[in-house]
């Protein structure tokens, strides 16, 4: 509605203007001229953001309540202008970021696919060749078990990621109902990776 008015008020500017007094004379055609130069120059920067945010509304790349990560800046989306999206941190700090600047960099939606069985989580802990793998397996998953808010709908799982030299690199891959929870989450798992680990005498690398 508002674009409408906007184009309405243009369109009825322009209608208007042969007819206004002195609109034919050379100075106010200089007049004229000399203010649209300064309207479009210094506008062009609104005009970039206002663009951005109506491809960020049309192509609903960014959506209130929604969970994102911008450049260094993760948290829940609370609003999406035509100018500036707000966006809340875990820290409870409201941050603004030009539209432009959404439009240019790399933007990591949490919560668009978080109903297809969750928000992946991953950590990596590196253990020597003399532990046999399937007992890291089976304690990874142990910890996972004793983690609350991770979803056993996929069940997690356990990769091989690297043989190096002196170690292997095992990564845990958790699901998690609730993107906002990752941290929490990534916490209480691992603390239970620590104390599984201890449990059966077996030394984390890295």
């Amino acid at each position: 509605s508002r674009l409408c008015v906007a184009a309405v008020w243009l369109f009825a500017l322009a209608m208007a203007y042969p007819y206004l007094p002195g609109a034919q004379s050379q100075a106010f055609q200089g007049v004229s001229v000399l203010v649209g130069l300064m309207v479009s120059i210094g506008a062009s920067g609104t005009v970039s953001q206002a663009a951005s945010g109506l491809m960020l509304m049309y192509t609903k790349a960014l959506r209130p309540g929604e969970f994102v990560q911008v450049g260094e800046t993760e948290g829940t989306v609370t609003s999406v202008g035509f100018l500036t999206t707000r966006i809340e941190t875990l820290r409870n700090v409201e941050v603004t970021l030009p539209n432009a600047y959404l439009a240019s960099n790399v933007m990591r939606n949490f919560s668009r696919l978080a109903a297809n069985g969750g928000m992946r989580l991953t950590t990596s802990v590196t253990i020597g060749y003399d532990t046999p793998w399937r007992q890291v397996h089976a304690m990874l998953q142990l910890a996972a078990e004793r983690t609350s808010r991770i979803a056993q709908d996929p069940p997690p799982r356990v990769l091989q990621t690297a043989l190096q030299d002196f170690y292997v690199e095992y990564t845990l891959i958790v699901c998690v109902a609730e993107p906002k929870l990752k941290f929490a989450v990534l916490n209480e798992l691992h603390a239970h990776i620590q104390d599984v680990f201890n449990e059966f005498g077996v030394q984390i690398m890295s």
